[in-house]
């Protein structure tokens, strides 16, 4: 109100930056935004708002590496994330932004997030109505809903959440493509703990030789343009996979094309995929 912050909130996405807030996955509180850095975020918050003399709704997006805060982008209206915000600390920001607009003055809230549970947020894609669309993830909004869950930690919100968006925890096997060797690396640790789920284990190629090598037991599947069998398409068909995990390098690769195809193939088969790492890693730690 008149450049004066009345109520904020932070949350936290999931996902990197890179993926459009309408479709990250939002987790409130926060579970790993240090308080340093909540802080800062608190401080640059309030010299926008005096510096705009906002009245009313405003969002900014925060890119936040170790204890280093930088603005992204401020938007002066609500955001999508309103509701959820609304439900979780139960303040009608809606009604709260209405009062802004008019000259009494307004008392300053602070929002309570009682400690005793996690609240997320998780998009609701339609891809499977649009042919052709591939369901990774961009800096363009792709989503055409959402839902917000309630858990007693992270993992069991989350979990909800994907379950009530169409996700499945898989019982007949999973199929795991884990583009460049960064995805490899840092992906070793959630492929060891699904292993533990005594489900079949199918890869392409090279993840096949790397899940192998660190003792993961995997059945290679051959690539659907390499049209021999059995390969991943003769897989999703017969209903042997339902989970996949398809993570690409940032850089555009020769096969993306072969990428592409899994993950279309999976979503016309009504199988759940996962294209963001931090996602999927999280919704490893919520089934094992």
């Amino acid at each position: 109100q008149n450049g004066k912050i009345i109520a904020s909130v932070i949350s936290e996405h999931i996902e990197n930056a890179g993926v459009h807030s309408g479709d990250a996955t939002i987790v409130l509180p926060p579970q790993k935004v240090y308080v340093d850095t909540q802080k800062k975020i608190e401080e640059i918050g309030k010299k926008i708002a005096h510096q705009l003399q906002v009245s009313g709704p405003f969002n900014i997006q925060f890119l936040a590496k170790e204890t280093e805060v930088q603005v992204i982008e401020v938007n002066l209206r609500a955001s999508r994330t309103f509701p959820f915000i609304s439900k979780v600390t139960g303040i009608d920001f809606i009604k709260l932004s209405v009062d802004t607009f008019f000259p009494s003055p307004l008392i300053p809230q602070i929002p309570l997030i009682p400690k005793r549970f996690v609240a997320v947020k998780s998009a609701q894609f339609s891809f499977t109505r649009l042919t052709g669309a591939d369901p990774i993830l961009h800096v363009e909004m792709a989503s055409t809903g959402e839902v917000a869950c309630f858990g007693e930690d992270l993992e069991e919100a989350f979990l909800k959440a994907e379950l009530a968006v169409g996700g499945k925890i898989p019982k007949k096997g999973i199929f795991i493509s884990l583009g460049g060797e960064e995805n490899k690396i840092k992906f070793l640790e959630s492929a060891i703990s699904l292993a533990k789920l005594n489900l079949p284990i199918f890869a392409t190629d090279k993840t096949a030789k790397f899940l192998r090598h660190h003792g993961i037991n995997t059945k290679h599947l051959y690539k659907i343009q390499e049209e021999k069998s059995p390969n991943v398409l003769q897989y999703f068909q017969k209903g042997k996979v339902d989970l996949a995990i398809n993570l690409v390098e940032t850089e555009l690769q020769k096969d993306e094309s072969d990428h592409y195809t899994i993950r279309r193939a999976a979503i016309d088969h009504n199988i759940p995929v996962y294209t963001n790492r931090q996602k999927a890693e999280l919704f490893v730690k919520s089934i094992v």
